[in-house]
C-alpha cells in the first residue's frame, strides 16, 4: 500500500487585528476545509490569531488545534516547545489533510510559522509549504498614522528594540524612518534617546494596531514610566538625516519645478 500523500503546511497572514485586513487567499484557506492550528503562549490560554479570525465572522472548526510557543528566552524550553509543535503539526499533516497555521501579521515577518515551517520540513521533508502573505504590523501603523514608510529614494529599517539603544541610535543616522518593534521594555530608554536627540515630534507610537483596543499616542514624550502592551511600536522619523549620493546611473531626486 502506497503511503498517504500529507496535507499542505500553509501560514495563514491575517493582518495585526483587523479582519478586514485578512486577505481573499487567507480567507480562502480558512474556508477550505483543512484542519486549522494556531499559536497560544500557554495552554488553555486565548489566541491573538484565532481571535482576529472570530472577530471576523468565521466560525472556528471543532478540530482546531492549539500549538503551545512560550514566551521564554530558556533555550532549551523552547527547543522542546518547537520539537513538540512540529512534531504535532507533521502527525496531523499525515493524515492527509491541509493544516492551516494561523498568523498574526505577516507569517514572513518576524513570525513564529518561519521556524514551525523550518522544523517540519527537517522532520518530513515530502510536506509541501505554502507562505500566504499578509498585511504587517508596521505597513497597518503607518496606515493608522498617516505617516509614510519610506518615498521616492528614502529608506527605512524595521528592527526589534530589545537591539538596544546605541544601536538604535546609529541606526538614526543611516535610515530616514525607523520602526522599533516590541518597545515596552525600553520604552523610557528609547524616549530619552528621540528627547536628546529632539526627534520625539516626529514619532509615533500604535498598540494593538488593528485590534478594537488600538491605541495611537502621537505625543509620546507622555507616555514615559508607562507600562504599555506587548504588541506595541514606534514609528520614528528623521527629518535631519543627511543622504548619501546615488550610485551612477540610478535616478537622482528631481527638484519640483515651480510653474
Amino acid at each position: 500500500m502506497n503511503p498517504r500523500t500529507p496535507g499542505r503546511l500553509i501560514g495563514a497572514s491575517l493582518g495585526p487585528g483587523d479582519p478586514a485586513l485578512i486577505t481573499r487567499r487567507a480567507w480562502a484557506a480558512l474556508g477550505s476545509g483543512a484542519r486549522w492550528a494556531y499559536p497560544v503562549k500557554k495552554a488553555e490560554e486565548s489566541s491573538y490569531a484565532l481571535g482576529i479570525v472570530r472577530r471576523g465572522g468565521l466560525e472556528v472548526p471543532a478540530d482546531a488545534e492549539a500549538l503551545v510557543f512560550p514566551m521564554t528566552r530558556d533555550a532549551a524550553a523552547l527547543a522542546k516547545a518547537w520539537a513538540r509543535a512540529a512534531t504535532r503539526s507533521v502527525e496531523l499533516l499525515r493524515e492527509g489533510r491541509d493544516l492551516v497555521f494561523l498568523v498574526e501579521g505577516d507569517a514572513s515577518t518576524f513570525s513564529t510559522f518561519g521556524h514551525l515551517a523550518r522544523v517540519v520540513r527537517a522532520l518530513a521533508p515530502e510536506v509541501e509549504v505554502e507562505t500566504i502573505p499578509g498585511v504587517s504590523s508596521f505597513a497597518a501603523a503607518a496606515a493608522a498614522t498617516g505617516l509614510t514608510l519610506a518615498e521616492e529614494d528614502e529608506t527605512f529599517a524595521v528592527i526589534p528594540a530589545a537591539y538596544g539603544v546605541p544601536v538604535i541610535d546609529r541606526l538614526l543616522d543611516e535610515f530616514d524612518t525607523l520602526v522599533l518593534l516590541k518597545v515596552k521594555p525600553l520604552l523610557d530608554e528609547v524616549l530619552a534617546l528621540l528627547a536628546r536627540r529632539d526627534l520625539l515630534a516626529t514619532s509615533c507610537f500604535i498598540e494593538k494596531v488593528g485590534a478594537p483596543d488600538e491605541r495611537v499616542v502621537r505625543d509620546v514624550a507622555g507616555l514615559a514610566g508607562e507600562k504599555v502592551n506587548y504588541l506595541s511600536l514606534l514609528l520614528v522619523q528623521n527629518p535631519k538625516r543627511v543622504r548619501g549620493e546615488l550610485r551612477r546611473g540610478c535616478r537622482k531626486r528631481a527638484e519640483p519645478s515651480i510653474a
